[in-house]
């Protein structure tokens, strides 16, 4: 059985009154592009601060690839390659020099000509070819993520913790971003927080959120926004309140999810079995009041899978 790049059991960390992490349980398997969901607070950083060795948990344990990370700590961040959410480099060294400078941290680092090539390759891998004498100082706010994702490659980790990686950048360098996590996911497994639901969908492979300092849901992206038959979207337009009430108080409808944008108010409705559409429909139709704009079985996204499980928390 291959040991999974992340293994965390009953993690749990305070801040003197505040509760970061409330026995949190997650697993990432080797060779994923695993996206970390939840809203601001949630305790993502203080996770992966954990896993690097930033800060030590109140109680619990993690491992990367096998190696407890508090007990044999070195030897586990010797596998990890990290980008912080706000990557910060000396403003006098150039983007060259930086990722050499990190490189040489790593045990049994390549030296001389290794390490200048090794250097170059992942100068040019970021695009960077062209500012690789400049000095830190003058970078953009996308450089600087591209430079933070060299020098976490430096070492060949077996594991790359993004922290927010494409937040801050323009349309253009958020796609850059996701090409580039893309293209390494061939040679490391990719763990990595982010509020933009469209990335996750487009380059990860497995998802955990966590609200609250705990895990609400993980698993494959596929499974987590499997279609349910006994959910159904309705669009409506118009006064819906005394539809809402009326459709709650019936036996085979469980919950209703609802969004305002405007005039415009989305439900998913979850019924009790697939058959109970057939009471759903010409309810929605007899009722007055309204408009039924749209009706169909839900094909959620990520979004509507997120909000379902974390909902409007933003913060510990």
């Amino acid at each position: 059985m291959t040991v999974p790049a992340i293994e965390i059991r009953q993690l749990k960390k305070r801040y003197r009154k505040v509760e970061a992490l409330r026995g949190l349980d997650l697993t990432v398997e080797a060779g994923s592009v695993c996206g970390f969901l939840g809203p601001n607070g949630a305790g993502k950083t203080t996770t992966m601060k954990i896993l690097i060795g930033l800060i030590s948990p109140t109680s619990g344990w993690a491992a990367v690839h096998g190696i407890d990370v508090r007990g044999s700590g070195l030897l586990a961040r010797s596998r990890i390659g990290y980008l912080p959410q706000d990557p910060v480099f000396p403003p006098y060294q150039t983007v060259r020099s930086v990722i050499a400078t990190v490189g040489r941290l790593y045990p049994g680092h390549p030296r001389g000509s290794t390490l200048r090539r090794r250097v170059d390759e992942l100068i040019d891998r970021v695009g960077m070819t062209d500012k690789a004498r400049r000095r830190t100082a003058g970078l953009s706010g996308g450089e600087r993520q591209r430079l933070g994702v060299a020098q976490a490659l430096i070492g060949e980790p077996d594991l790359l913790i993004l922290d927010e990686p494409s937040a801050g950048l323009d349309p253009t360098g958020r796609r850059d971003m996701l090409n580039l996590i893309d293209e390494i996911r061939a040679e490391t497994t990719v763990f990595y927080s982010t509020h933009i639901l469209d990335d996750v969908e487009r380059v990860s492979d497995t998802v955990v959120m966590i609200s609250r300092g705990a895990v609400v849901a993980q698993g494959d992206i596929d499974e987590i926004l499997t279609v349910s038959d006994t959910d159904y979207a309705v669009r409506l337009r118009g006064d819906t309140e005394a539809l809402h009430g009326r459709l709650l108080d019936e036996p085979w409808v469980e919950r209703i999810e609802t969004r305002r944008h405007g005039d415009i108010e989305d439900w998913v409705v979850r019924l009790s079995d697939g058959s109970a559409v057939e009471r759903l429909a010409p309810a929605l139709v007899e009722s007055e009041g309204h408009d039924i704009v749209e009706f169909h079985l839900s094909d959620r996204g990520l979004e509507e899978a997120y909000l379902a499980l974390v909902g409007a928390d933003d913060g510990d």
